[in-house]
């Protein structure tokens, strides 16, 4: 997993509430169990038409956000099935971090899981950086995971928590393959001990 120290790149703002995972990926895009490839069905639904061309009007799609590694969105991100595609999709799209005001849990952890930082702020802090968004391309946020803060392209900051474990792996870029491979000293003693033991299994 590509590790989380610091980013600054464009924000897009989607000030919508309660974007689910259905509307993050839909469920037809889900036959797949591998991670790259979702990140041209995102958002499907709002981002193309019936026949399959793209929505002028949904931010995406907009010149000014076809290249942001932030989403800056309404509450209850991630809400509705524990799909993990869902991150996969926007990884794959190239968002690396989504601030809100709240997300849903299963959606929250499965970020981690996937190297994006999802940010939660307060409904103050998410109007000033949704507002920042809306300047386009030229209004570039900076994260800093240590630091734990969040800096407008004007400069205002904004601090948010993070559990120490999560920011941990981030910062390492361990998923839980990386951090079983951190024991692996320890799994290989012990199976050595095992297979002494235990000859015939």
């Amino acid at each position: 997993m590509e590790k989380f120290t610091t980013l600054t790149g464009i924000a897009a703002p989607m000030p919508l509430i309660n974007i689910d995972t259905d509307m993050i990926l839909p469920k037809q895009f889900l036959k797949t169990i591998k991670r790259s490839g979702l990140g041209v069905s995102a958002f499907f639904e709002m981002r193309y038409d019936t026949d399959g061309n793209e929505n002028p009007d949904f931010v995406l799609n907009k010149p000014a956000y076809r290249e942001a590694q932030i989403l800056v969105a309404g509450d209850n991100f991630g809400t509705g099935s524990s799909r993990e595609h869902a991150p996969w999709a926007l990884l794959d799209f190239g968002i690396r971090c989504v601030i809100s005001t709240s997300f849903a849990d299963i959606f929250y952890n499965n970020c981690f899981k996937n190297g994006i930082l999802p940010v939660v702020v307060t409904p103050e802090q998410l109007e000033l950086l949704m507002s920042d968004a809306e300047k386009g391309a030229n209004a570039r946020i900076s994260i800093d995971l240590e630091a734990q803060t969040v800096m407008s392209s004007d400069g205002a900051v904004v601090e948010f928590d993070i559990d120490p474990f999560r920011k941990h792996c981030l910062l390492n870029g361990l998923d839980d393959i990386g951090l079983s491979l951190e024991k692996s000293d320890a799994i290989d003693a012990f199976e050595s001990q095992a297979d002494v033991a235990r000859p015939w299994v």
